[in-house]
């Protein structure tokens, strides 16, 4: 989207995520240590795997950095989105499975009993992991907010190339309803001395994140197989291509993202039976200038003229007639 910096390029949001889960793992860890929580190991080890999924897309945005070469002639943008999806299939498996599984075992009585006062520790871990989840999804928010434009905020997140940002985003979402979860969890528990509203918040937290892992998975996939640009700049596309003098007929514009920030054109233009080839190539040329002027996300642009090539046609036809 034009006019903003994408998290592809400045990962902000990808460093504050990191750090934030950091400090909720060593928050968890240490109220673990101290109360002997098995609910708060599970959920220190869910912390870790966030921080880890920020650290596969951090791999996954240095790899898409990679220019072309032989066996990947049209560079390496794609890898960015193969992380992301290991990122959502990380969260579910390991994130979701860990959080259901503690819920599970609450409910059916199998969870090693807490030391007297764990409680309250349980209330710190919850107010950091607010505290520092907060702010890396503001940190997030602020970077992805000027790409919305007159969009809808959901409409923006849905259509976004760039899955770095919004991970975070999706991410930061489910953990501060993940943490409400907790919290009411926690405070019935105590009211009531019954574990089993602990366990329905844990069943509830893995779902959540279940829920955020398909979305993500669904996203990436699309983008994965060959997702083609916005529809607006499609039509834009084509609309420029019209606009030029030299042109009598443009059909469909082919698109396909090879990243956040690159995509791929195929135009098939007809231009007027007249023009003769020199003019043509000029009008070629012309039309990739407007394009790119306009759009500078297309980077590669396969322009098939198809007057320059009937005529060819035509000339190969008459020089074999005038043999024979």
């Amino acid at each position: 989207m034009a006019g903003a910096s994408s998290g592809h390029e400045r990962p902000i949001a990808v460093y504050g995520a990191m750090v934030a889960n950091g400090v909720i793992a060593a928050a968890k860890f240490t109220a673990a240590f101290f109360t002997g929580s098995s609910a708060m190991i599970s959920e220190g080890v869910h912390s870790v795997v966030d921080t880890a999924n920020e650290g596969l897309l951090l791999v996954g945005i240095k790899r898409s950095k990679r220019g072309p070469d032989e066996g990947h002639p049209f560079g390496h943008g794609k890898e960015l989105y193969f992380w992301s999806l290991l990122v959502a299939i990380v969260l579910f498996g390991v994130g979701g499975g860990i959080s259901f599984y503690e819920g599970v075992t609450h409910l059916t009585g199998h969870v090693a009993k807490e030391r007297q006062g764990s409680v309250w520790w349980n209330y710190g871990v919850l107010g950091i992991a607010l505290l520092a989840e907060g702010t890396s999804w503001v940190i997030a928010l602020r970077q992805f907010l000027p790409t919305v434009e007159d969009e809808s905020f959901w409409h923006a997140l849905r259509t976004s190339k760039d899955p770095t940002v919004v991970t975070v985003i999706a991410e930061d979402s489910a953990a501060l309803i993940g943490l409400v979860f907790a919290f009411f969890g926690v405070l019935l528990t105590q009211l009531t001395g019954n574990p089993m509203w602990d366990g329905i918040a844990s069943i509830l937290i893995g779902l959540t994140l279940g829920a955020v892992a398909f979305f993500l998975a669904y996203e990436s996939r699309g983008l994965l197989i060959g997702e083609s640009a916005d529809p607006d700049v499609v039509e834009d596309v084509r609309r420029i291509a019209r606009e030029d003098c030299d042109v009598a007929e443009v059909g469909q514009p082919l698109t396909m993202h090879l990243g956040p920030k690159e995509v791929l054109l195929n135009l098939d233009v007809r231009f007027h039976p007249e023009l003769p080839a020199e003019q043509v190539t000029a009008a070629v040329d012309r039309l990739e200038q407007a394009i790119r002027d306009k759009h500078p996300e297309i980077k590669r642009i396969f322009i098939e003229a198809e007057a320059f090539r009937s005529r060819q046609r035509e000339r190969a036809a008459g020089e074999r007639a005038t043999r024979q």
